[in-house]
């Protein structure tokens, strides 16, 4: 049971480590636009998706995933808003990463777990201790001060955390494969996706078929990019503690962070740096004081 314990948090370790570098990814598609890169990821990660379905032989499962969705109303179109709502994470997240805005994109993915704990006691009636209340409160000045600062809103991040927070909100609910999940949602984006793309190819304004042999590659491999770390996530989820899952999807939003500055020279103004201690002491306190809850009730 330990080894299996060891194995999904190597899992779920590789799976945020891999998200933490992606803006690398989207960086050397930055000469194409990101309604392309978007629409490309779309279709790539459906037709990746669909071929590990059938080459794992679950395509009658996958069949049998959408008649029972159909079956039930809610659940369908709760994973149709869930599909329109990631995509929207996936387009915001590649504009801001080839917009220079790798520090926010951080910012969003580090406010993320914390609107999720709010949901939570919104949405499902979840209780906080007194130090997990203090946390968010120190989160929200946090921000606050960063809001301040910048003079407004710092939309992108907002953006990244609401529509991820409300994408996880709704994926709790729903019980579904992690691979045949995925190649559901993309189906439901698709036919959006083929639309648009069909539109650039037609107005000559899509790199795919116009640019070199890399470019053409790096965005086939966008359906492999975003599949792989998923299902990493989802098979690691499975074997590990929950508490632990919380604390290990921190690497993500910080190797983000250093790659914005030491790669890309973002700006990270002292102003910046004290906005994001608040955060991080907030979310240090609030998942110690979760460890601890979790062994009290062990």
């Amino acid at each position: 049971m330990q080894t299996e314990e060891k194995q999904g948090i190597i899992m779920v370790v590789i799976a945020y480590v891999f998200w933490g570098f992606m803006p690398i990814y989207w960086k050397l598609l930055d000469h194409v636009s990101s309604d392309e890169i978007l629409s490309g990821r779309v279709i790539w990660s459906f037709i990746f998706t669909l071929l590990l379905v059938i080459v794992g032989r679950n395509f009658k499962q996958l069949m049998m995933d959408l008649k029972e969705l159909w079956g039930n109303q809610k659940d369908f179109w709760s994973l149709v808003i869930a599909s329109y709502l990631v995509t929207g994470n996936w387009f915001t997240y590649i504009y801001a990463v080839n917009a220079g805005y790798i520090v926010q994109t951080s910012l969003g993915y580090y406010i993320n777990p914390l609107l999720s704990v709010v949901l939570g006691i919104v949405f499902f009636k979840e209780k906080l201790s007194k130090a997990q209340h203090l946390a968010v409160v120190i989160a929200a000045a946090g921000v606050l001060i960063l809001t301040i600062s910048y003079g407004e809103i710092p939309w992108i991040a907002f953006t990244l955390a609401i529509t991820f927070a409300f994408y996880g909100l709704i994926k709790k609910r729903l019980k579904i494969n992690a691979s045949r999940g995925l190649t559901i949602e993309t189906f439901f984006v698709l036919p959006v996706a083929l639309i648009y793309f069909g539109y650039l190819v037609a107005t000559d304004k899509a790199m795919f078929f116009s640019s070199d042999l890399s470019t053409v590659i790096l965005l086939i491999l966008t359906g492999v990019a975003t599949a792989v770390p998923l299902i990493f996530f989802a098979k690691g989820t499975k074997t590990m503690p929950l508490y632990m899952s919380g604390f290990i999807q921190y690497i993500a939003p910080t190797i983000m962070l250093l790659v914005g500055i030491f790669m890309y020279d973002e700006q990270f103004s002292k102003i910046e740096f004290l906005s994001f201690s608040f955060i991080w002491c907030a979310l240090i306190l609030f998942t110690i004081s979760k460890i601890v809850e979790v062994r009290k009730n062990r």
